[in-house]
């Protein structure tokens, strides 16, 4: 490959890098361009040509990028962070925040600890809006499918800003109505389960469910931890969750106390060349202020 004499590589190129990189494929790089496939595949070949180099190698499973790829890419992420800012500073005034912020997390966290925190939010800062991810797999943040995460984890990736908000603290419930009133109940075998085992089955509560109890084997299988919650509530059994999902509701009563087998820790995150963007440090400054573990 033979490179053009004094190739520029222009903004439309980076922008098309860029949308490789995060997408992976030419049909996901094209969604996120407003154009199809074949434009993509096209202007790759442009490209490609005008430098003299393959920027990516081309996989099953789709485009993979080289260096100097990565290395355009994160010229363009710094050129789009810095038209996002300019855009911020054009559209509003110096006490006004606008635009759109997604975050991603699970629903558990979403709806136990960020959505009560954004609540207040929305007298400080009434022209943002939200895009709420919820699911166990963590959106990138590096390929800006988010620019905020919510997460359980002991150990957050190196390359994003992060907050350590606290250890997330689980115990064993019962519904407060029902015929479980104590833990010596479920270790007689009195109680049935409820557990997220097909959906997470590494989750600390189902590990330590099954070196404690490893004869269960749970009624009742669900596919997030908010749904083990609910399914106590209305009397179906026993489940771990945690305190900051249970401790404020009349309807379920702690059994244990917490499990320290079970606890993680929270973290708030985001990437270094979103958080200065006013819409994202916004969001982001409020959360970490307001998120609060018991």
């Amino acid at each position: 490959m033979v490179a053009s004499t004094q190739y520029q590589v222009t903004p439309r190129d980076l922008d098309v890098l860029l949308a490789l990189v995060r997408g992976g494929t030419l049909a996901s790089a094209g969604e996120r361009l407003g154009v199809d496939a074949s434009t993509v595949f096209r202007s790759l070949q442009r490209i490609e040509r005008g430098l003299g180099r393959a920027l990516f190698e081309r996989t099953r499973s789709g485009y993979a990028p080289a260096e100097l790829a990565l290395e355009l890419a994160g010229h363009a992420e710094q050129m789009e962070a810095a038209l996002e800012a300019a855009r911020s500073s054009a559209e509003s005034t110096p006490s006004q925040v606008s635009g759109t912020v997604r975050i991603t997390t699970t629903d558990t966290v979403l709806h136990g600890l960020v959505a009560p925190a954004l609540r207040s939010l929305r007298t400080v800062h009434p022209l943002l809006g939200f895009e709420l991810h919820t699911g166990n797999e963590l959106a990138s943040l590096t390929r800006r499918d988010a620019d905020i995460a919510v997460r359980a984890t002991k150990r957050p990736p190196q390359h994003l800003v992060g907050k350590h908000i606290g250890p997330i603290r689980v115990a064993l419930y019962a519904a407060k109505r029902g015929g479980v009133r104590k833990f010596s109940d479920v270790q007689a075998g009195k109680a049935d389960w409820i557990a997220p085992d097909d959906a997470l089955p590494d989750h600390p509560s189902v590990v330590w469910r099954k070196r404690h109890f490893p004869k269960v084997v749970p009624r009742y299988r669900v596919n997030s931890i908010l749904s083990v919650l609910e399914l106590v509530a209305l009397g179906l059994g026993v489940g771990v969750v945690p305190l900051f999902l249970a401790e404020g509701r009349r309807d379920v009563v702690r059994l244990s106390e917490p499990l320290a087998e079970c606890e993680t820790d929270l973290w708030l995150l985001t990437h270094p060349e979103s958080r200065h963007l006013r819409r994202v440090g916004a969001v982001y400054g409020h959360l970490a202020k307001t998120l609060n573990l018991p």
